[in-house]
């Protein structure tokens, strides 16, 4: 492993002061500043990790010469603005989910990357999860067959939850089930239909127009055979949290557990109709991983639970993916190679749900994923 350096900054301490550690002791990454409005909780965290680096000016971060790259997880409308700043400013971009809140402002970071040779990842926890590398394994090794059919969700329920949350349009935070369904086979989604179902309640819906308790769709994959069924819901809707990804074969298929915490289903194909399914607990991963950040896949920032990010417990630890996102936008920087997903990839995934609430305004109109979106 090359012992290249690269100068990190992490923006916003909420959810992102999950990844502060595994950049510490990443060998390629020199974590030297941090941004959060709120200087007190800045300085709290600085002085708790040995930060020197303290902004609350996020605009006074990118002037800094000795940045290289900024990884952004401040709230979801501030994504795309926040990474076309930093591009424009000549930083690298990891930026947490989703990439942005507009097609205008996908197409204008996919420009910005390329005009600029550099590097953008969205940071999206499904597909370096250890649930979906087991399948990705399987699926890499043969056993699986050929892909038929994949299905994904991300149901969870947001009542309560301040700012942007209220009313949200389901599909317009998809990339917990978009990600992983096209990122199987590293495929592009070419078009997409979706239908919006039952009704959430009035006051929800005055905020963004919308009325939709569920919105389900359907992806065409590019020059395949292959489509995915997503679903996903934020309100009025009884369920446990679940991001699941479920994917059909000739060979074997895998299904994802109806309750948190239960193993996972493989059936396999022309056993006797009892011996098919089988349960399987996903093997850790860390095996992937540079030896100083492999336990990460298993415990996060805090030993209690109380002080863990809510998005974070609720996710069940997103995995144990989170040293794998560290490790797979460093080693892009360090190896000149690009990262999955890259900007072209990214926008592709968050586009799918951008445009999928348009279909649902429409009732199913079929709706072609952008250029843009599409690696050249």
């Amino acid at each position: 492993m090359s012992n290249k350096v690269i100068n990190v900054a992490i923006i916003g301490l909420g959810f992102g002061a999950e990844f502060i550690p595994i950049y510490k002791k990443h060998p390629n990454a020199n974590l030297i500043a941090i941004c959060q409005r709120t200087q007190s909780k800045l300085d709290e965290i600085g002085n708790a990790f040995d930060i020197p680096g303290r902004y609350t000016s996020y605009d006074d971060l990118l002037k800094d010469p000795t940045i290289d790259a900024v990884h952004i997880n401040t709230p979801i409308p501030d994504h795309g603005i926040q990474s076309i700043k930093a591009l424009k400013a000549g930083k690298h971009v990891a930026c947490t989910v989703p990439m942005a809140t507009t097609v205008e402002e996908c197409r204008e970071i996919v420009r910005l990357a390329r005009e600029k040779n550099l590097t953008y990842m969205m940071m999206e926890t499904v597909v370096y999860a250890r649930e979906f590398l087991f399948m990705k394994e399987l699926y890499e090794k043969g056993e699986l067959g050929k892909v038929q059919f994949i299905k994904a969700s991300h149901q969870q329920d947001m009542d309560g939850w301040p700012n942007y949350w209220p009313g949200l349009p389901p599909m317009y935070y998809a990339t917990h089930c978009v990600g992983p369904a096209l990122g199987l086979l590293r495929s592009e989604a070419e078009y997409v239909s979706c239908f919006g179902s039952g009704e959430i309640r009035k006051d929800l819906q005055e905020h963004y127009n919308s009325p939709y308790a569920v919105e389900t769709t359907h992806i065409k994959f590019k020059n395949s055979d292959l489509t995915a069924h997503i679903y996903r819901s934020l309100f009025d809707v009884a369920r446990q949290y679940r991001e699941s990804f479920e994917v059909y074969g000739s060979k074997k298929s895998v299904e994802w557990p109806l309750i948190e915490g239960k193993p996972l289903v493989v059936h396999t194909a022309k056993k006797p109709e009892p011996e098919i399914p089988e349960e399987v607990h996903s093997p850790d991963y860390a095996k992937l991983l540079p030896k100083e950040i492999q336990p990460f896949t298993t415990h996060g920032v805090y030993d209690a639970d109380e002080h863990q990010h809510l998005s974070f417990t609720q996710g069940a630890g997103h995995g144990g993916s989170h040293p794998h996102l560290v490790h797979e936008f460093l080693s892009a920087l360090v190896s000149r190679r690009e990262p999955y997903p890259n900007a072209e990839q990214s926008a592709n995934i968050t586009c799918v749900g951008i445009l999928a609430h348009e279909s649902a305004k429409k009732g199913g109109t079929i709706i072609p994923l952008p250029d843009f979106t599409f690696i050249k």
